[in-house]
């Protein structure tokens, strides 16, 4: 999901829109420190504090290349278990509430968390789950089954 800013930060979630930035800005030019990101950000109109950079960083997933030491996306492989470990950390940070619906489950978190929590879900690669769509404070899991859905329900309550 991409956010279109119009230079009004009020406009979205500040969240979503900060974590939308840092992606936007670590794919376009090496960034090597989060004092660098936050000037990047102080430029778009966002401030931001070193603890708000550390968690957003986490929640991203992001890693140093070995090159250059730049920020970037995890890619495949490399994220088995840090995966699992982000959905653990998300589960616990974001998901409120969920309802199982036949083979949907749907995730309630508080207003402008449910892109993380989406974001680490998918991250996790479950295979029980064919996708997730996130709203700003529900997230739709579309499993492939009822029993995938309610085994998963009892996952995700097991690992909050």
């Amino acid at each position: 999901m991409h956010f279109v800013y119009n230079g009004d930060v009020r406009s979205c979630p500040m969240k979503p829109h900060r974590q939308a930035l840092i992606l936007e800005v670590i794919d376009t030019e090496p960034i090597t420190s989060q004092e660098q990101l936050r000037a990047r950000l102080r430029e778009r109109g966002i401030e931001a504090t070193q603890a708000t950079l550390s968690r957003d960083i986490r929640d991203l997933g992001l890693i140093k290349r070995a090159v250059d030491g730049a920020y970037r996306r995890p890619q495949g492989g490399e994220t088995a278990s840090a995966a699992s470990d982000g959905l653990e950390r998300a589960l616990g940070d974001y998901l409120r509430r969920s309802d199982t619906v036949e083979q949907l489950l749907v995730l309630k978190t508080d207003t402008g968390e449910a892109q993380p929590l989406a974001l680490a879900i998918d991250r996790a690669k479950l295979p029980e789950i064919v996708g997730t769509i996130a709203g700003d404070d529900t997230i739709l899991v579309i499993c492939r089954s009822a029993n995938d859905a309610a085994a998963l329900a009892k996952r995700l309550a097991d690992r909050r």
